[in-house]
């Protein structure tokens, strides 16, 4: 199996993977062309980054604004979900489907003025089984041995057959660093990128500067600003305004009358990768008992509460498998709104007369939903207390890290994120099943009809053992100047790629 491709650039646009973390807002400041004219953009976004480790850092907000822009990846998803060349230009794999050959570009540097090589491809891949803390870096345990053969090639052994692996090589952990710039990672990120972060105004923007003498295509924009706004009706203000160009994902959805019959702006609706879920503490309180989680998921009417929080947009699943992905499949059957069968299971779970910890993030989506799941859980006779947890420190703290909730609701948008949220007892939603593991890894190892087949059982069994319920699936819903291009229908990866804009 051998794929060969010259490295193209600016063909992956603004993959918006937005939300979990995020989620589209922008802030008042100065006109949005300015004094760099048309030159430079402004792109209105919700959830700022911590810091800009991400190795380190949990949330998508990292990645959203630096994968592929600052850090690049030797593959990387195109606007289709496809993945194509970058920092490599060609692969191949081996007949017993364990050993990846990569041909790498020749004329790469980074920011810092090192060469890239087939040398910082290893130094890599092999620190983020070593350096990076996040659960993420579990998608390199399968591999053994990394080499570097010459400066422009790299061979990659796996310990067994594996379909993820190169998927995950276009997401966060396949980032490559620099051997001599991973020292402040948090507050100077170094990478091979057409851009260089050149002011983080914190609180409100991240600007990002072309990059003089970067190896590939020049992007058009020489200058981004990614303005953050918590307040959806100041996002909106500031694109009428002309604060920003782009929306990059709507917030207030029930808001889109405004832009759609304006010929100034354009309007697009997709389909991302972000699940909204209604996260479940399967490890401990009263959403351990199974009968209780699934008393949940009856109680929940999922269209009402789409209609009402979200104006209807988006889309219901019943699992954590978005239709983008080839294993989608409609599960909302297995769990349709029934109060009456909640009630019962509510009862005969012990669990009625305990009150459920709510704890929710400060994000438009989740607070919007929050209210309308907390009276749906009490008409059906559960006692919920609801809680806003400050987004990102005070959320990621005390439910991310410590699970320290009964219930939250969080946009999961990371792609093919099934494993990493419910595969390993140490996830947020302390989810411990070993049928549903072995699921996973015969589909990481089998023939592509068998990883179709396994990962949609996978999806079926999380799915009827209630370990969380899905709400629905976020929209792209993106409004921009009508002169701006590249915009994606579909938001498919962690990326807000920015190589791919332009303006008409």
């Amino acid at each position: 199996m051998r794929h060969d491709r010259r490295p193209t650039r600016g063909t992956g646009a603004v993959a918006a993977t937005l939300a979990c973390l995020l989620l589209a807002s922008c802030s008042a400041g100065s006109t949005a062309t300015g004094s760099a004219g048309k030159n430079s953009l402004n792109i209105g976004l919700t959830a700022e980054p911590a810091n800009f480790d991400f190795t380190r850092t949990e949330g998508a907000a990292i990645p959203q604004a630096l994968l592929y822009n600052v850090y690049e990846t030797l593959v990387k998803l195109d606007q289709s979900g496809k993945i194509r060349p970058q920092l490599a230009t060609s692969w191949s794999l081996s007949k017993d489907r364990r050993t990846y050959t990569f041909h790498l570009v020749k004329n790469a540097t980074f920011s810092n003025g090192a060469r890239f090589t087939a040398e910082d491809a290893k130094f890599s891949i092999e620190r983020v089984t070593t350096d990076w803390t996040l659960v993420q870096k579990t998608q390199m345990d399968v591999v053994d041995a990394v080499r570097a053969v010459s400066p422009t090639e790299l061979k990659v052994t796996l310990k067994r057959p594996s379909n993820d692996w190169l998927y995950r090589m276009t997401t966060r952990v396949g980032a490559m660093f620099s051997r001599t710039g991973v020292g402040k990672l948090a507050t100077e990120p170094v990478g091979t990128g057409p851009y260089v972060v050149k002011n983080w105004n914190r609180g409100d923007s991240i600007t990002l500067a072309r990059r003089h003498g970067y190896w590939g295509r020049t992007p058009h924009f020489a200058s981004v600003t990614l303005k953050y706004f918590k307040d959806p009706t100041a996002m909106n203000n500031a694109l009428l305004t002309g604060t920003i160009n782009v929306i990059g994902q709507m917030q207030s959805p029930e808001s889109l009358y405004r832009f759609q019959n304006n010929s100034k702006y354009k309007v697009i609706e997709g389909t991302t990768n972000g699940e909204v879920v209604l996260s479940l503490n399967n490890g401990s309180g009263p959403m351990k008992n199974r009968k209780a989680r699934q008393a949940v998921r009856y109680a929940i009417d999922h269209k009402a509460l789409m209609d009402t929080c979200w104006a209807g947009r988006g889309k219901l699943i019943g699992s954590m498998v978005p239709p983008t992905d080839p294993w989608y499949q409609n599960l909302t059957d297995l769990y349709r709104y029934d109060r009456d069968k909640a009630k019962k299971l509510l009862e005969e779970s012990g669990e009625a007369g305990r009150t459920l910890r709510l704890r929710i993030p400060t994000l438009p989506y989740a607070t919007a939903c929050g209210t309308v799941v907390k009276s749906q859980l009490e008409q059906a006779g559960f006692k919920v207390k609801l809680d806003q947890l400050e987004f990102p420190a005070a959320w990621l703290t005390t439910v991310f890290k410590n699970a320290d909730y009964d219930m939250s609701i969080i946009g999961h948008v990371e792609p093919r994120d099934m494993q990493t949220v419910f595969g390993s007892e140490k996830s947020y939603i302390r989810y411990d099943n070993p049928e549903f593991r072995a699921l996973l890894a015969k589909a990481d190892q089998g023939t592509r009809e068998q990883q179709i087949t396994d990962m949609r059982a996978a999806a079926r069994l999380v799915s009827k053992d209630a370990a969380a319920d899905w709400l629905f699936l976020l929209p792209n819903l993106m409004v921009a100047d009508e002169d701006i291009t590249g915009l994606p229908v579909n938001s498919v990866s962690e990326s807000l790629d920015l190589t791919g804009l332009g303006r008409s």
